[in-house]
């Protein structure tokens, strides 16, 4: 659990212990910057995240070899792009942050990457404003749209289909006509061939 103090101080607390951060929880990460546990260091880059508009996920852990323990976390955004030149497959935001424990218990940010390959959502503040209603409306209008936009992409699809089904359709009764056409053909060449002999 994380609790901002409104002093710069955060407060964390995990498996009953409580720490406490003197770090501006305004301020952006950096390469040196330290906390005095993993739980700080994550509560931190966790409540960044938030107020630039990301979500965080694990990207790796390191453990020591002698006792287990974790001694380093990479800690990054979840989001991502759809790359549109690759058929569309999704792309893996490269924001993170590398976090290592020194030899004196301390975490410490080895590595930053600040830059997004995506757009980031600002969550508006309870204190923000209430939407009013023109942006209601606008809200309402948008959804219909998208509502209307799957409903015709659904019927142009069915569309297609029967159009693809009755042009199957005449392929098979050209095929019968031409069928039936040389048949009577070979049959009037048949009738003539007998009343010519008579």
């Amino acid at each position: 659990m994380e609790v901002d103090d409104g002093n710069g101080r955060l407060e964390t607390s995990a498996a009953g212990e409580q720490s406490t951060c003197d770090v501006d929880t305004n301020q952006e990460p950096y390469v040196g910057m330290d906390f005095e546990s993993e739980e700080d260091a994550r509560a931190f880059y966790n409540k960044y995240a938030k107020q630039e508009g990301f979500l965080t996920r694990v990207l790796s852990s390191r453990k020591s070899e002698r006792d287990r323990s974790i001694i380093s976390r990479g800690l990054g955004c979840r989001g991502g792009s759809v790359n549109r030149k690759q058929d569309g497959q999704r792309e893996v935001c490269t924001a993170m942050i590398l976090l290592k424990r020194e030899k004196s218990g301390r975490w410490v940010v080895r590595k930053f990457v600040r830059d997004h390959n995506h757009p980031l959502v600002v969550q508006l503040q309870k204190s923000r404003r209430i939407i009013d209603e023109k942006d209601r409306k606008i809200q309402e209008l948008t959804a219909e749209l998208r509502v209307k936009k799957r409903l015709s992409s659904a019927y142009r699809e069915q569309l297609l289909k029967l159009m693809k089904d009755v042009e199957d359709h005449n392929e098979h009764l050209r095929t019968k006509v031409e069928l039936v056409f040389d048949n009577l053909r070979e049959f009037e060449a048949k009738r003539k061939e007998v009343s010519d002999r008579k």
